[in-house]
C-alpha cells in the first residue's frame, strides 16, 4: 500500500516550492506530479498534423515522493502516515502524530 495516494493534499518539505500546499493529480512509481506545483519551461516543436502549436509551454514536473508530506488538516502541519489493518482486516492509512485514519 502507497502511503501518497493520487488526489491527496500535500505539503512540500524540500526544494524549490517548499512549504507549498497542493494536490497530487498523479504518482508515478517513487515520483508524484502536484498540480501547480514545480512548474519548468518546456521547448515544445510544432506539429501541424497533431494540431500543436510550437513555443515555450509551462508544465508540472515530477518530484520525489520524499520531498512531500501528508498535510493534516486537524493540527495545520506535515505529517508522517502509517499503515494498520483496521476491524475487519483492511489496511488503512493513519497520521502518526494523532492516530486519525486518513479517508
Amino acid at each position: 500500500m502507497q502511503k501518497i495516494k493520487l488526489n491527496d493534499e500535500i505539503i512540500v518539505i524540500a526544494g524549490k516550492d517548499k512549504g507549498s500546499k497542493g494536490t497530487v493529480t498523479k504518482v508515478i512509481g517513487a515520483k508524484v506530479i502536484v498540480e501547480g506545483l514545480n512548474i519548468a519551461k518546456k521547448h515544445v516543436r510544432p506539429n501541424p498534423n497533431a494540431g500543436v502549436t510550437g513555443g515555450i509551454v509551462d508544465t508540472e514536473m515530477p518530484m520525489a515522493i520524499s520531498n512531500v508530506a501528508l498535510y493534516n488538516a486537524k493540527t495545520k502541519k506535515a505529517d508522517r502516515v502509517g499503515i494498520r489493518t483496521d476491524k475487519d482486516g483492511n489496511k488503512e492509512r493513519f497520521f502518526k502524530s494523532n492516530g486519525d485514519a486518513i479517508v
